[in-house]
């Protein structure tokens, strides 16, 4: 079935043909009937099956033959998003489909200004895309206007919900007006976090196109037993092979992230990094410099790469086992998107072996076992272990830490307190007065020692030459200061 017998706009039929789609995929064909119906979908679809068209397609048609009440500006559309990543993928989508249409979009995000997001919404824009927190910043400051909303999104619902979205979401939803229409869509969809839709969905349609949680048919998948020591080497021996040309590799960890990148690099394979300690600047020159082919290699986190759409991809490699059937499935489906042809490398420790027949469970089919000829993990050793733990190292003294020896006689710098009046200075030259050290053992230069003080908390008073007390206020010795490492 064409594009032009779903019955949209002309204007944006247009704007889809010259993206070059001529055909709907099936989650498309599915879920744009109900959603131009006025009704709540839930759509569920393998991730690259085109579920961000399903959504926008109908947005752009209501607002494109529907005007505002009362000719009013202001925020008509809201898509909810869990990642930056993905609010940046979705404003494509819509730019590209809106071309022709007369429409505003806005993006709100974290890690980035907040003035340019306040002047769209002030400036009354139709469709706004955001990230749940902040646009709960927003809406503490009283930036955000939902009065004229008509729809809202909630995209990656499954991970909006099951990974502490749960508070955000409802405080959203919560302040939309209760006349909307809101639709949902994910890869997966659990049954517990299908329970709380109906808090936010009348009546829901649900769209399900495949399996519930099935990954694409697309993708060949194959698992390699590996110990965790030898993984970095099975990735470099893998890379070996030209054919692996796009290959997006996933670790559990930001650390993991930077040490995969950083063994990569030195053994001259173009690599990049996308996790939440980047800024947002660098997330997306990473994105963009994986898109266009200079680098060869991206790694990233489970919750840095929701929303990366990008054709081509050749190889994912799960370094790290994901430890939730739903990740693996969102993992694997960054390739064979669009019905594309890819590879899903996972490397499984004896520890995730526990983990991978849950997946196998949850997925309702075996995953082939796969061991390498000629792998040797010895050709790929590079000397010690990387030590990836980037937090910066002072060398400071501890409190009470023993004293750190001196060199050509100087006091130590963590005493802080003066020599009294006629002692001799660790140099041996005697001070004013010429009286000599108290009693105690002779250091290794045969000059004489002086006894310990009292500790500062001690009743015993230091006394004055001659034997009077110290007063307590005049002369008396500053406080002992703790100086840190020099």
């Amino acid at each position: 079935m064409p594009f032009t017998a779903l019955g949209l706009e002309p204007r944006i039929t247009k704007a889809v043909l010259e993206a070059g789609y001529t055909e709907p995929t099936p989650i498309q064909t599915k879920a744009i009937p109900p959603v131009l119906q006025g009704r709540d979908v839930i759509g569920i679809a393998q991730t690259g099956t085109g579920k961000t068209a399903a959504f926008v397609l109908p947005i752009l048609q209501r607002l494109a033959t529907q005007g505002a009440p009362m000719g009013r500006r202001g925020m008509r559309a809201l898509i909810v998003a869990p990642t930056r990543e993905l609010v940046v993928q979705i404003e494509e989508n819509v730019r590209k489909y809106a071309r022709h249409l007369r429409i505003r979009v806005a993006t709100v995000f974290g890690g980035v200004g907040e003035g340019p997001q306040k002047a769209a919404l002030r400036a009354g824009t139709e469709i706004v895309i955001a990230t749940p927190g902040r646009l709960i910043d927003l809406m503490g400051q009283g930036c955000v206007d939902f009065s004229l909303l008509e729809v809202a999104v909630l995209d990656e619902a499954d991970r909006m919900l099951d990974m502490g979205f749960i508070p955000a979401v409802r405080r959203i939803v919560g302040a939309l007006p209760k006349k909307r229409q809101t639709l949902m869509f994910s890869a997966t969809l659990s049954k517990e976090i299908e329970a709380l839709t109906s808090e936010m969905l009348t009546k829901p349609e649900t769209v399900q196109v495949g399996r519930r949680a099935n990954p694409a048919e697309s993708v060949t998948q194959f698992v390699i037993e590996v110990p965790k020591n030898d993984k970095l080497a099975l990735l470099q021996h893998l890379l070996l092979d030209e054919k692996m040309d796009s290959v997006l590799v996933f670790s559990r960890t930001k650390h993991g992230a930077d040490k995969i990148a950083r063994r990569l690099s030195s053994t001259g394979v173009a690599t990049a990094t996308l996790h939440s300690n980047k800024s947002q600047n660098q997330r997306l020159a990473a994105l963009k410099a994986f898109k266009s082919g200079e680098v060869r290699v991206l790694v990233a986190t489970d919750i840095a790469a929701r929303g990366i759409d990008v054709e081509g991809i050749s190889h994912v490699v799960n370094f790290d086992f994901p430890p939730q059937p739903e990740d693996y499935v969102h993992r694997i489906g960054r390739t064979g998107r669009a019905a594309a042809i890819g590879d899903a490398i996972s490397f499984v420790m004896p520890d995730d072996q526990s983990n991978l027949r849950a997946l196998e469970r949850f997925i309702n089919r075996g995953i082939p076992r796969k061991k390498l000829d000629g792998f040797d993990p010895k050709k790929y050793e590079v000397g010690p272990p990387v030590n990836f733990d980037d937090r910066p190292r002072g060398s400071f003294q501890r409190r009470n830490a023993p004293a750190r020896p001196q060199t050509g006689g100087r006091p130590h710098a963590s005493s802080g307190r003066p020599q009294t009046a006629g002692r001799p200075s660790s140099g041996g030259r005697p001070q004013a007065g010429g009286r000599p050290q108290a009693g105690g053992r002779p250091s290794s230069g045969g000059r004489p020692q002086s006894s310990p003080r009292p500790h500062a908390t001690s009743s015993a008073r230091p006394q004055h030459p001659g034997g009077a007390s110290r007063p307590a206020t005049a002369g008396a010795r500053p406080p002992r200061r703790e100086r840190f490492g020099r």
